[in-house]
């Protein structure tokens, strides 16, 4: 079976009048992960929008988003409280910056900052 000619991957594609068009499947463009050392993440306390109560969150991971996913869980677990992971950002539940700045520090990811 022809991968180019499969419609599910052409789904946005409603119809071409040109004949010599032929569909570019999606190539993955998945961000190039940089090294941990030079990851710059930001480690902040945040209440809006959440009832009031505050959560531990993490930006400017630049990455993938199975790399995400994975530091997220290991943030989470070493912390002891839930969270999650979400366009780009951790939340862990609950004031924990500091102990997420070390965890961070110990990981490898040296330029992580408390805002």
């Amino acid at each position: 079976m022809n991968n180019m000619n499969d419609w599910k991957k052409r789904l946005n594609i409603v119809y071409s009048t040109n004949p010599d068009y032929h569909y570019q499947g999606d190539e993955s463009n998945e961000t190039e992960a940089l090294p941990k050392e030079k990851q710059l993440l930001r480690v902040s306390l945040d209440k809006r929008n959440r009832k009031g109560k505050a959560v531990t969150l993490i930006t400017g991971f630049v990455g993938r988003e199975d790399d995400l996913q994975e530091l997220g869980k290991l943030l989470k677990t070493k912390c002891g409280v839930g969270g999650s992971v979400k366009n780009g950002e951790i939340i862990v539940q609950g004031d924990h910056r500091e102990k997420v700045s070390a965890i961070l520090q110990k990981e490898g990811y040296a330029k992580s900052r408390i805002i």
